[in-house]
C-alpha cells in the first residue's frame, strides 16, 4: 500500500522557530495523559526546552507581528470588490482576534512565571548535565516524581496551561502559512531539483510529499529567494545515498 511522507523546511528564523515550539508543544501534549513517573519526566523535559526558546526569542513578539501581518492579508482580501465575504474568512478573522487578545492578555514574556519557578529552575540547572537529574542530585525532584498521579498531573496541568495562548497562536500561525498555497507536482531532474523565489513575496515554508515506499527523503537547503532539494535513498542496506533518477514529487510553496 502507497504511503505518503511530508517533509518541511523553514525559509525564515521566525518559521523555524514555531516549528521548534510546535514539536515541543506537540511532545508534551502526547505524553502528558500517560501517568507513570517517566513520562512526567518527558512532559518536564519538554516544558523546559519551550521555556529555553522562549527565552532566547521575544515569542510574544514574533507571533503577535506574524498574526497582525495575518490579518492585515486577510482583511484586504475581505475588502475586494468581487470577493464575497465567505464564513471561513470571517472565522479565520475571529480566530486571529482571539489568538492576539490572548497574547495580549499574557502579563510580561511568555513563561517568565515558569522560568521564576524554584522548583524548575533547579530542574532546568541540572538538565545539561548527563544524568544530572537523577534522585542524588534533585533529591526534591525525585520525591515530586514519586507522588499520585493526579497530584503530578495537577502540576503539570497548571505549568502548561500558562503556554495556551502561545500553543494557540503557534498553531493558528503555522496553519495559515501551511495552507497558504495549493501543492504542485514538480520533477528532481537526476534527483536535485531548485527553483528561484520572488523576493517580493517571500516564502516561509517548502512541504516536499515523497512516496514512501520509493525509500526516499530530502535534503533541503535555501533562504528566501532561492533553495534547492537534493532526494536521498536510504536503499535496502539503510546507507544514505544521493538519488540519481528523475522522481516527481508533491511540492507546496508556502507564501502568506
Amino acid at each position: 500500500m502507497s504511503t505518503n511522507m511530508t517533509f518541511e523546511h523553514p525559509l525564515n528564523e521566525r518559521v523555524r522557530t514555531f516549528l521548534r515550539l510546535e514539536y515541543l508543544l506537540d511532545k508534551v501534549a502526547h505524553f502528558l495523559p500517560q501517568e507513570d513517573l517517566w513520562t512526567s519526566r518527558v512532559v518536564v523535559e519538554g516544558l523546559l526546552d519551550i521555556l529555553v526558546i522562549t527565552a532566547r526569542t521575544d515569542i510574544k513578539t514574533e507571533l503577535l507581528k506574524e498574526l497582525d501581518r495575518n490579518s492585515g492579508a486577510l482583511n484586504r482580501v475581505q475588502r475586494e470588490p468581487e470577493e464575497d465575504s465567505s464564513e471561513t474568512l470571517s472565522e479565520t478573522l475571529d480566530n486571529l482576534h482571539q489568538a492576539t487578545s490572548g497574547l495580549y492578555e499574557l502579563t510580561g514574556p511568555i513563561g517568565q512565571a515558569l522560568r521564576q519557578d524554584d522548583f524548575l529552575k533547579g530542574i532546568a540547572k541540572r538538565s545539561s548535565i548527563p544524568g544530572g537529574t537523577c534522585s542524588f542530585d534533585l533529591p526534591q525532584y525525585h520525591y515530586w516524581l514519586q507522588q499520585p498521579p493526579e497530584l503530578r498531573q495537577r502540576k503539570l496541568r497548571t505549568w502548561i496551561e500558562s503556554l495556551q495562548p502561545m500553543n494557540d497562536a503557534v498553531i493558528l500561525a503555522l496553519s495559515l502559512i501551511r495552507t497558504s498555497a495549493a501543492p504542485r507536482e514538480v520533477t528532481a531532474v537526476g534527483g536535485f531539483f531548485q527553483e528561484t523565489l520572488n523576493p517580493q513575496t517571500p516564502a516561509q515554508l517548502l512541504r516536499v510529499t515523497l512516496d514512501d515506499n520509493d525509500h526516499l527523503f530530502p535534503e533541503v537547503s535555501g533562504h528566501k529567494t532561492r533553495f534547492s532539494i537534493r532526494l536521498i535513498d536510504m536503499g535496502e542496506t539503510g546507507q544514505p545515498l544521493p538519488w540519481r533518477e528523475d522522481t516527481t514529487f508533491t511540492l507546496t510553496c508556502c507564501v502568506f
